[in-house]
């Protein structure tokens, strides 16, 4: 099991300039979650003769040559990424159901968005591109796993704490480090979704924001009744 995450400075900066509140708390993703990437991402290296050589969360190793399924290096994979990203990221679409499921959701909840963009970079570009599309939640950038920085988020706010990602690394990384929160896998590529084993951690796992908003008003009239 991991160990639990520190919360980064940058991190904490940005979380202290947010209100104080009592409402529960849902920390939602972007990538995968409310915006597509991997579609987008997979039209990227199919233009450059690139291609996932299978269907499962990690980049390095798994992104090669279409030709002779060669991979590319750690350094390769993260300079494609940072090109993709400033290329792409003024447009990528939404999953369909996010934006009307979340402003649903934030009659009874904050909605705070936790994205990994090392350095904030391209942060305004995301943030016009969510607002767009009615989704203006505050946006928080992270780097690395993200239990620190759900850790922090949630210090001082009562449970509970709902966390919906699409990575295996930053739910285990909650896991160890609030093992409290409720943890939602959400991806939304079917490809990737049906190659994803339920890990014991994750309370739903799941690609449709229908299911994902009902399970999670269902947490809060729990709540409610046990009280």
């Amino acid at each position: 099991m991991p160990e639990p995450t520190q919360v980064l400075p940058e991190v904490l900066s940005q979380i202290q300039k947010l209100p104080a509140s009592s409402r529960p708390l849902i920390i939602c993703d972007v990538d995968e979650v409310v915006l597509h990437l991997i579609a987008h991402l997979e039209d990227y290296l199919h233009a450059r003769d690139l291609a996932f050589l299978k269907y499962e969360y990690r980049l390095t190793g798994n992104i090669g040559h279409q030709d002779n399924r060669q991979p590319l290096s750690s350094d390769e994979v993260r300079r494609l990424l940072l090109e993709f990203f400033d290329e792409v990221s003024h447009h990528q679409d939404m999953v369909p159901g996010a934006g009307d499921a979340l402003n649903a959701l934030a009659e009874d909840w904050d909605v705070i968005l936790l994205t990994n963009l090392p350095g904030g970079h391209n942060k305004p570009v995301r943030e016009k591109l969510l607002s767009g599309f009615d989704i203006s939640f505050p946006l928080l950038t992270n780097s690395g796993p993200k239990g620190g920085a759900v850790a922090a988020l949630s210090r001082g706010r009562p449970e509970p704490v709902v966390f919906i990602d699409d990575s295996p690394t930053n739910h285990a990384s909650v896991h160890a480090t609030l093992p409290s929160a409720v943890q939602i896998q959400f991806i939304a590529d079917t490809r990737f979704l049906n190659a994803t084993e339920m890990a014991g951690h994750i309370d739903l796992l799941s690609g449709d924001w229908q299911e994902t908003a009902a399970f999670i008003s269902a947490i809060l009239q729990g709540s409610s009744r046990n009280q």
